[in-house]
Order: structure tokens, then sequence, then C-alpha cells
């Protein structure tokens, strides 16, 4: 029997691993290295529970919960928040899009300027935009209200705009 859940578990890590290092690289802003901690410690906490989460109606859902959670409370916690800076290597944008199409510059641009938010409102447009959630499980996966992740939505999403400016529309004009 714990063979099977081990087994289990296995195979849902090995399905969700990809999705999960992609959203850990959204909310890390590219540090690669911070999304495989996330992504490591996100699949060790959900192993340590997998008896209880895997009767539940959606694992992955649950998974990416745990994800933007273990990212916050990190981003709480650190007492230093120096990040070494440098180029992104090709292969990240790659990764991050999942699928090697598009316009590495836009990549790039709108990675530095997701950087430049404050941790949770990263997190609301991760979730919001990246994940499709609805406002109402933004609010759950977040622990706060509707209203503040609409509240954090219009402000984050303004900051972006006032980040990008004019460049934004030189991408899409692409």
């Amino acid at each position: 029997m714990r063979r099977d859940r081990t087994d289990e578990f296995l195979e849902f890590a090995a399905g969700r691993t990809g999705h999960l290092y992609r959203s850990a690289c959204l909310l890390t802003s590219g540090d690669t290295h911070l999304a495989e901690d996330l992504v490591q410690d996100t699949l060790g906490r959900m192993y340590v529970m997998w008896g209880r989460v895997s009767r539940i109606d959606n694992p992955a859902a649950y998974a990416q919960t745990v994800l933007v959670r273990t990212f916050l409370s990190q981003r709480r916690r650190r007492s230093a928040t120096e990040r070494p800076l440098g180029e992104l290597p090709e292969s990240f944008a790659d990764s991050v899009s999942g699928t090697g199409a598009g316009d590495p510059a836009l990549r790039v641009a709108l990675l530095d300027a997701l950087a430049r938010l404050a941790p949770k409102d990263r997190a609301v447009v991760v979730l919001r935009y990246w994940e499709d959630r609805s406002i109402g499980e933004t609010a759950d996966v977040l622990n706060v209200s509707s209203a503040a992740v609409r509240t954090r939505s219009v402000r984050a999403l303004a900051k972006l705009r006032e980040l990008l400016g004019g460049s934004i529309t030189e991408f899409a004009a692409r």
C-alpha cells in the first residue's frame, strides 16, 4: 500500500514538475535556482501530505497553492534580498514559455518588470494571468479576500504598464 502511494506520488511529481517550475520562475522573476528550490520544497511538502492530498479533487491546484504560499513565506523570511545580476541564459526564455517560441526580448522585459513588483502583487499577476485563475481561486490560494485580489491586480497591472511604458507597444507591433 505504501509502495502504491509512493509510485502514485512519483507519477504526479513527474507530470507536474515542469508546470510548477515555470510558475516558480515567474514568481521569482527568473531566478532559476530559487525556482528549483521552491519546486523542491513544494514537492517535499506534497510528499509528506500525499496520503491526504491524493484524495483531494485537484492535487495539481493544491500543489500550485503550496508553491505560491511557500514563495510568499520565503519572501517574508529572507534576511537578505540581494540577488546576483547578469544576463539570462537563452535557455531560460525557452523554459519559461515551455515552447521555445516567442520573442526573447519581450520575455526578458516582462520578467524584469515582474521582478520590480512586490511579492504578493507578483503572485496575484502570475495566478490571475499566467495560471488563468479566477479572482476567487486566487483569493483562496493567497488566503485574502476577493476585493484584495482585485485591488492588487489593478495596482500591479498599473505598475507593469508604468514600468514597461511604450516598450510594450513596441513589442506588440512585432
